[in-house]
């Protein structure tokens, strides 16, 4: 992303704030894995969205209208000693210089100049609760400016929250963003096809996430979106199942729901196939009603439909399917009024997708719906799910679970899907694994 758009974006808030604010944006804290180990360092998406910026010990401030500087960034100073061992650091210089920040001060200063920018200020914009060492400071800080009340200084009256004005920014999306969500899209796509490619029954799930893991790190994204979830058999009807180390058998599928994040965009995809390469008569019945409401869904995903849209085609397709399989008896419009689908179906069709995987947005506004507009990415991810052991439910359907899943963005004349080099129609997955 270029610093041109990290700039737009900051004026873009700086003009919803209006002058006589300030907002206060702190990074993500390093998260400690066990002793002497931390997680690799991952910096606040909302933090990076405005600033670029991926070190950790970091806040940014925006003060719309200040003559010194609108754009403030605190940070680590440079320090040879410890960039030795922990590799190198921008610094202020790097602050100002590479990033676009205006001014920037070391990080350890900022008890010291923060309350007095604090003090020209009127309303914070800042988001309580995501930082409880900065909530403390600042609280102490406000006290402080309140104490000085007999000397005329008045200091905030109002707080309002930033991650509102940052999330509904967040919801549309740039053509950069799209164009980094593609790549992303493209990479995991190649995962998922090589996954189809290897699979063998007496494979460990694990094994699987190793190959969908080698080929996204070998195209430049190291890191995962979220945990892979590779389940076979019973374990594809584990929504969030994330073991991996059962062995795939033969005659059963695999569901498998994988994406990998670069330039801190998300990718969320999706497949199911049968370990062995072909799909039973069950087995492919399920899956072709499932591929059904998917493809329900995404013809409702244009601009102009509201969220529920997709949702709403998805459950019709499913709910009809599964009574003309027997799996569900009754009238359409009944079962789908008494929700008896989600005995099968317990989820929603889909989520926003961005920096984060369940990416920002209100998904109603005022109470109803929001409507789809451009720019907005999501995705379109139906499924059914059916343990051993269903109640009433034939034994042919037992240990069968299903969902396909695609990621989208809502364009003027529909969407499109960034995802759709993987292949999804039964006898297209055969081809492949076949060849």
């Amino acid at each position: 992303m270029s610093t041109v758009e990290y700039q737009r974006r900051r004026r873009q808030l700086m003009r919803m704030m209006g002058p006589g604010s300030i907002a206060i944006l702190p990074s993500a804290p390093v998260s400690v894995r066990n002793r002497d180990v931390d997680y690799p360092y991952r910096p606040d998406s909302d933090f990076y969205y405005l600033t670029g910026f991926s070190e950790p010990a970091a806040v940014a401030v925006l003060i719309p209208g200040r003559a010194q500087a609108e754009y403030v960034l605190f940070c680590r100073e440079r320090d040879p000693e410890k960039e030795l061992w922990d590799g190198s650091r921008a610094g202020q210089e790097g602050a100002t210089g590479t990033f676009g920040a205006e001014d920037s001060f070391p990080i350890g200063d900022m008890d010291e100049i923060l309350p007095r920018m604090l003090e020209q200020c009127e309303r914070v914009f800042y988001a309580v609760g995501c930082n409880a060492d900065l909530d403390r400071r600042i609280s102490e800080w406000v006290g402080g400016i309140r104490e000085k009340g007999r000397t005329g200084v008045q200091g905030p009256l109002e707080f309002i929250a930033l991650d509102h004005y940052i999330h509904d920014m967040r919801l549309y999306k740039s053509r950069s963003e799209v164009k980094w969500m593609r790549a992303a899209a493209r990479i995991s796509a190649r995962a998922h096809q090589h996954a189809m490619k290897v699979c063998r029954p007496g494979m460990r799930e694990w094994e699987l996430e190793a190959e969908i893991q080698h080929v996204c790190a070998s195209s430049g994204a190291r890191h995962q979106a979220y945990s892979p979830i590779v389940g076979g058999g019973v374990n594809g009807c584990v929504l969030h199942y994330t073991d991996n180390q059962d062995e795939l058998k033969d005659g059963d599928l695999v569901l498998i729901d994988a994406g990998c994040e670069l330039g801190y965009y998300a990718s969320d995809i999706t497949r199911t196939f049968p370990v062995n390469g072909r799909f039973t008569e069950p087995q492919k019945a399920l899956y072709q009603l499932v591929l059904s409401a998917q493809e329900a869904a995404i013809a409702q995903v244009r601009s102009g439909n509201h969220w529920d849209d997709p949702h709403a085609a998805a459950v019709q397709t499913l709910t009809r399917g599964l009574v003309k399989l027997g799996l569900l008896k009754g009238r359409v419009p009944t079962l789908i009024k008494n929700e008896a689908y989600k005995k099968f179906y317990m989820h929603r069709t889909g989520h926003w997708l961005g920096m984060d995987v369940h990416d920002v947005g209100d998904y109603k506004v005022d109470g109803t719906w929001r409507l789809l507009e451009p720019g907005m990415a999501l995705t379109i991810e139906p499924g059914l799910y059916i343990p051993a052991g269903s109640k009433g439910v034939a034994r042919k359907w037992w240990n069968i679970g299903i969902r396909i899943e695609d990621d989208l963005v809502v364009t003027k004349d529909g969407s499109d899907i960034l995802s759709k080099d993987v292949p999804k129609k039964a006898e297209e997955i055969e081809a492949l694994m076949a060849g």
